[in-house]
């Protein structure tokens, strides 16, 4: 990844983390990883427990930023969820969700919750 990108993302999950505090939830973990897999945000609301990617772009050139979402990212993020749960047994619900951000000059111009995502 290159430093732009990194730069992006790092902007992306904290207005992230700002955007979904403000939603309500509870922020628990930012950048959890097991092995391999990472998930951006992991958070609580209503008793249960949300897994969050956060996709951020500054341009439409490749897409919307929800689109980038990969089957080998869910899966890694489905293993990275399993992990967790195991050594937090006392959460029974759990849920994934995607959270798009477009960042036009430097401001944040859209939020796209994706909640309860399947795969």
């Amino acid at each position: 990844m290159n430093d732009w990108n990194k730069t992006t993302g790092n902007k992306g999950e904290e207005l992230a983390a700002n955007y979904l505090s403000e939603k309500g939830y509870v922020i628990i973990e930012r950048n959890w990883r097991f092995r391999h897999a990472e998930v951006d945000i992991i958070a609580s609301k209503n008793n249960r427990l949300h897994f969050f990617e956060i996709k951020t772009r500054t341009t439409d050139k490749y897409g919307k930023p929800e689109e980038s979402m990969s089957h080998k990212k869910m899966n890694m993020l489905k293993t990275a969820a399993e992990e967790y749960q195991y050594k937090n047994p006392q959460w029974k619900y759990l849920q994934f969700d995607v959270l798009a951000i477009t960042i036009t000059n430097g401001i944040p111009t859209e939020y796209f919750l994706i909640e309860d995502v399947y795969f």
